[in-house]
């Protein structure tokens, strides 16, 4: 008579299941809870290869079958870790045999285009969780472990509930008083450091170097600076730079494009003009007399864009956007008008006939036409008739 059908609950098999059953459930269950492909299953994939490493072995099976899992801790029979028992069974090797790791962390850091530009070293303070350094990670006091009474040292609970007349469903979830381990410390031997939890928070200050050139998005790694964890290969903290908006330039790759205002006068006739560089150096900007810039006219500046990365020496375009600044209503008196018009380009001759109309130009109001638009469009949408375009349904 078997005395306890844990491990073979676990399995999904019945007390008389066959080895080929046995190995048919494991082999289903392991691949389905493996920590790489289910992390959050851990302890279920830790539980499913106990219970496999027990029944595949005649000696243990029988003698689980007799005394249940107290009989084989007593006959120190079981201690192959889960993973060995995954290997063995699989025949090792490949992605499931990699060493498991801890989550990655990620860090926006709003960084500027000064700083791109110049290169910059900033410090980040950060919270990570880091072995407990009086008790190793252990927890505790070593060898006073003890089997947790809540789920009996499976690291699971079981509750059934009922969900309808003669229906009744269980509901397995990680025993919340041993974290899923199957054993905890009393609170006489619990360490006073970390109180159980086998790590501690600790403030970790990070130098991230912004090289030259580098560009919003992009990450600096800090490999093995994650949250650390007994058992497991600490993950990377990842710093994600924010490039902040600049009242001047703005970035295109390895381009820095800036709007320059020029009244008529310097378009036409030449300008000199200072534009700061983001390393604080004035550079004059000219053009000569008689070269005219047309309002939206596009100019650049070799050599005085970003630094290139890790090409810092090379540098991309200062490309300039030229906005004409034209002059007020009336700023030049009626009689005067004559003597510009001589000095700019002849105008075109219209020739007029007794059949044209003339007609004189008018300020529009932007409102007012906003209002006659809304206005026609609505009532353009009651006229339309009713089998008109409409939103395509399933």
């Amino acid at each position: 008579m078997v005395h306890e059908t844990d491990y073979y609950d676990l399995l999904g098999v019945s007390p008389t299941a066959s080895p080929d059953e046995l190995k048919k459930a494991y082999r289903k269950l392991a691949l389905k809870y493996h920590p790489d492909k289910n992390p959050s299953e851990g302890e279920r994939f830790k539980l499913i290869s106990q219970a496999y490493e027990v029944l595949s072995d005649p000696q243990k099976r029988e003698l689980y079958d007799q005394g249940g899992e107290q009989a084989i801790k007593e006959g120190g029979m079981s201690g192959g870790s889960p993973m060995d028992i995954f290997n063995m069974f699989f025949g090792g090797g490949g992605r499931m045999q990699r060493e498991r790791r801890g989550k990655n962390v990620v860090h926006q850091l709003g960084v500027t285009l000064e700083e791109m530009y110049l290169g910059s070293t900033r410090k980040l303070g950060l919270q990570k969780n880091v072995i407990c350094e009086k008790c190793e990670g252990y927890g505790g006091k070593k060898g006073a472990l003890e089997k947790c009474s809540s789920c009996k040292g499976k690291g699971v609970q079981i509750k059934v509930q009922q969900i309808g007349p003669g229906m009744i469903q269980q509901i397995q979830s990680m025993c919340s008083d041993c974290q899923g381990q199957g054993e905890k410390f009393n609170s006489k031997d619990r360490c006073k450091n970390c109180h159980g939890h086998k790590v501690e928070r600790k403030k970790k200050i990070l130098e991230v170097h912004i090289d030259k050139g580098m560009k919003d998005g992009q990450k600096i790694t800090f490999h093995g600076e994650g949250d650390q964890e007994p058992g497991l290969e600490p993950g990377d903290v990842i710093i994600v730079l924010d490039q902040k908006e600049h009242p001047v330039f703005q970035r295109q790759e390895d381009n820095l494009i800036m709007k320059m205002k020029i009244k008529l006068a310097e378009a036409l006739c030449g300008f000199k003009k200072t534009v700061l560089t983001l390393d604080n150096r004035p550079l004059i900007i000219n053009s000569a007399p008689g070269e005219v810039i047309k309002h939206g006219d596009i100019k650049c500046v070799q050599n005085e864009g970003m630094p290139l990365y890790k090409e810092p020496y090379e540098k991309g375009q200062l490309i300039i956007h030229f906005e004409v600044e034209f002059p007020e209503k009336h700023w030049l008196p009626e009689h005067l008008m004559y003597q510009l018009e001589r000095l700019l380009p002849p105008r075109d001759d219209v020739m007029i006939t007794d059949d044209m109309e003339e007609v004189e130009l008018c300020e529009v109001d932007v409102q007012s036409q906003q209002k006659s638009h809304s206005r026609e469009a609505y009532e353009e949408d009651e006229d339309s008739p009713r089998g008109g375009v409409q939103c395509q349904t399933q």
